[in-house]
């Protein structure tokens, strides 16, 4: 996506009135740079249209708007709720037809549109990417019957990835999380052999668990050769993988509690690796 903004300086950045768009926070600079900016301006060549212009712009470029909602009593902008990438965000369009990309704060600093966002946007894609995450090709850790699910991207010569199998046995022992492993072959020369050697086997989750009991000693031995179904499942695995934001593995996916979507980019630490997996 090619963003050419028409970039206006600092004087936007102090707080003001509480109903002004005056202070912006990027909506998620490791996934998708353009919007690194603080503050991102569209000129709108059809001030007062049904649609702005800045917001035909930014569809034009890959941006899915969702819907327009209300900004406030007196608010100066006209609100969007969005999403780009994975990623929901909110699109600000000023009475001189410029579109603003951010957060809207309040005089004290608060976030003014996150529910809203969260209700419009967030929920939704979070809705879809499980749905995605579940018709995909996985491999089952755990019993089926296991009231949470958390799914991984994982490489069978993935040492991170290891890391995480056997930190999640406790949770997988207690009968009360699933782990569905999304295979990919990324890392070494023959992952993506050893990917299909576990995808071929007749049971795939023990085949899985040979490779990770093995992985000191080189995990699974690899597939002679890939199949053209199996090299289907390890690509469409991976453009899944890159189109969540993840570049590594493990890429852990979960849903907390609220609905909303948690990723976790590599081993998680001890407090992250509880928030994934849920208590014991």
């Amino acid at each position: 996506m090619n963003f050419s903004p028409n970039f206006r300086g600092s004087r936007h950045r102090s707080i003001g009135r509480s109903d002004l768009p005056i202070l912006f926070r990027p909506a998620n600079p490791s996934t998708f740079v353009a919007f690194s900016l603080t503050l991102l301006f569209f000129q709108n060549q059809a001030i007062g249209a049904e649609k702005p212009a800045a917001i035909r712009t930014l569809e034009e470029r890959g941006l899915t708007m969702i819907q327009e909602f209300d900004a406030g009593t007196g608010a100066a902008v006209r609100a969007f709720a969005g999403v780009t990438g994975d990623r929901p965000i909110t699109v600000y369009v000023t009475a001189d037809g410029n579109a603003i990309i951010g957060t809207r704060l309040n005089s004290a600093g608060e976030a003014l549109d996150d529910k809203i966002l969260e209700s419009l946007a967030a929920k939704p894609l979070a809705s879809k990417t499980w749905a995605q995450l579940a018709s995909a090709t996985w491999v089952l850790d755990g019993d089926a019957s296991a009231p949470r699910i958390v799914y991984t991207f994982t490489d069978p010569n993935c040492p991170y990835c290891n890391r995480f199998w056997q930190a999640a046995r406790p949770w997988i022992d207690s009968g009360k999380v699933q782990i569905r492993h999304l295979l990919v072959g990324i890392i070494k020369a023959d992952s993506p052999a050893k990917a299909a050697a576990i995808l071929g086997a007749s049971d795939r989750s023990a085949a899985l668990r040979e490779n990770e009991v093995k992985s000191s000693h080189g995990g699974i031995a690899p597939a002679d050769m890939i199949s053209p179904t199996v090299q289907q499942v390890l690509d469409a695995n991976q453009m899944l993988m890159i189109s969540l934001g993840f570049r590594g593995t493990p890429g852990i996916v979960v849903l907390d509690a609220n609905g909303a979507l948690r990723k976790y980019n590599g081993m998680p630490r001890a407090q992250a690796l509880a928030e994934a997996l849920g208590p014991l």
